[in-house]
């Protein structure tokens, strides 16, 4: 019985130590009044120029900082927390790259990509389908994934509250929630957001609130272990259920009702799904082709986002 009793313990022990992140402040407030977040609103959102031209292959970084796919990298550490396998590499210039690999990179990537589109800040990050990794006595050909690269004048600073923020309530931020639950991501936990410090001014501010580690979506939505990168989940799973006395209701299983129930009006919903739907068939695939998606796939997902997007649109006031 002591065997079995210890795995229990042990089983118990990781389902705790996972998903207690999501556990926290359940009150949603802003932080700072209404006009000092629409002055800093630059921190979360920026109003995007041109999204027609935006490149979502490549991103806001564009071509130059994506690592080389014939590069060798190092082996410098293997991620040790978490639930997609990864490790810390550095290339022959010397930058380190976190290496995310498994089902969620292809995601993360996409869903970053449109995030950028729409004025959200993002970190850059990229995909490798595979890459050589030299562990000193031996050379293999590793699984690629998600690569972000650790860098010089941009320094992470910890994580921010989706609870409490400056932003809470404003329309960018509502919309935000709006675009993460179209893409069924269940990971909206506080440890995920991260805030940033930038030595120089980047799209309009020097502190960013960054939603990162986005890879758990475009599947199911739910609290344990939901399946993501999944088409056919994806294209079976509903976004929007109902208005009830003016806010929107989401068919969202995941943690955190609380971003959600009576909070996000059909105004909110309207704005979000009219940003998206600026976006070109060509940004959509560059989007999903930079995710490493093959155009089948890719195709699936887009059809279904663009069914969501248009239920958004025309979605009336009850």
């Amino acid at each position: 019985m002591q065997p079995c009793f210890t795995v229990i313990r042990f089983a118990a022990f990781v389902i705790f130590a996972t998903y207690m992140p999501f556990c926290g402040p359940t009150t949603m407030r802003p932080t700072v009044p209404a006009t000092v977040a629409q002055q800093r609103m630059a921190e979360l959102w920026r109003e995007p120029r041109a999204i027609a031209s935006a490149d979502l292959f490549y991103g806001p970084w564009g071509r130059e900082r994506a690592p080389k796919s014939d590069a060798l990298y190092e082996m410098v550490k293997v991620k040790t927390h978490g639930v997609s396998p990864g490790l810390t590499v550095r290339d022959g210039d010397g930058t380190e790259w976190s290496v995310k690999q498994g089902d969620e990179g292809p995601v993360e990537v996409t869903l970053s990509r449109v995030l950028s589109a729409l004025g959200y800040h993002q970190p850059p990050i990229y995909f490798l389908p595979s890459f050589s990794l030299d562990h000193q006595s031996w050379i293999e050909r590793a699984p690629g994934g998600r690569f972000r690269p650790k860098e010089h004048g941009f320094k992470e600073e910890g994580s921010w509250s989706w609870q409490q923020n400056p932003f809470v309530g404003t329309r960018p931020f509502q919309g935000l929630i709006v675009t993460l639950i179209m893409f069924d991501a269940s990971d909206l936990k506080n440890s995920n957001n991260s805030l940033y410090e930038l030595k120089n001014e980047r799209e309009g501010a020097t502190r960013w609130f960054v939603v990162r580690d986005i890879g758990t979506a475009l599947g199911e939505t739910g609290k344990l272990d939901p399946q993501r990168n999944n088409p056919d989940l994806f294209e079976h799973h509903a976004f929007i259920t109902g208005v009830k006395d003016g806010f929107v209701e989401f068919s969202y299983h995941g943690w955190h009702q609380e971003l959600l129930k009576d909070r996000i009006t059909v105004a909110d919903v309207k704005w979000a799904c009219n940003q998206l739907a600026r976006l070109s068939d060509e940004q959509w695939s560059d989007a999903f082709r930079a995710g490493g998606y093959t155009p089948e796939v890719a195709g699936r997902f887009i059809r279904s986002l663009k069914a969501k997007i248009e239920q958004g649109r025309r979605l009336e006031q009850r």
